[in-house]
């Protein structure tokens, strides 16, 4: 799967998707899903809650592992998404749309977000 190109992404391989009113969308890659296999639980931040860039905001659970979710940004969480913890597995097969995480209103950006050409020689290597 090609990573999406107007979106930015993170080492810990979190996508951020800029919107035009100072909120973006965060999810994790299809890169990331693959290699977590079957997501079968989703702990996500609470609206309201300060994240920060690089920082670990919530959980992911899979048959393979657990992995810590980080925020690609630091910002406010203005919504979550409930439908990836009532049904985890749309993070595996949507994770560019339905399998979005949270959404979160930007008070800084990382300088390390890499674009999708970097993001796929990154994964690459």
């Amino acid at each position: 799967m090609s990573n999406p190109e107007h979106l930015r992404y993170s080492k810990e391989h979190e996508w951020v998707a800029a919107g035009d009113d100072g909120v973006a969308t965060v999810g994790i890659t299809a890169h990331a899903a693959d290699a977590l296999g079957d997501v079968v639980f989703v702990q996500l931040p609470e609206v309201g809650d300060a994240v920060t860039a690089g920082e670990p905001c919530g959980e992911l659970e899979s048959t393979k592992s657990v992995s810590d979710l980080y925020a690609p940004v630091t910002g406010e969480v203005t919504a979550a998404n409930q439908d990836v913890v009532d049904d985890p597995a749309l993070v595996n097969s949507g994770p560019y749309e339905d399998g979005w995480l949270f959404k979160v209103r930007v008070a800084a950006e990382s300088d390390d977000l890499m674009s999708a050409d970097e993001y796929t020689a990154f994964t690459a290597g």
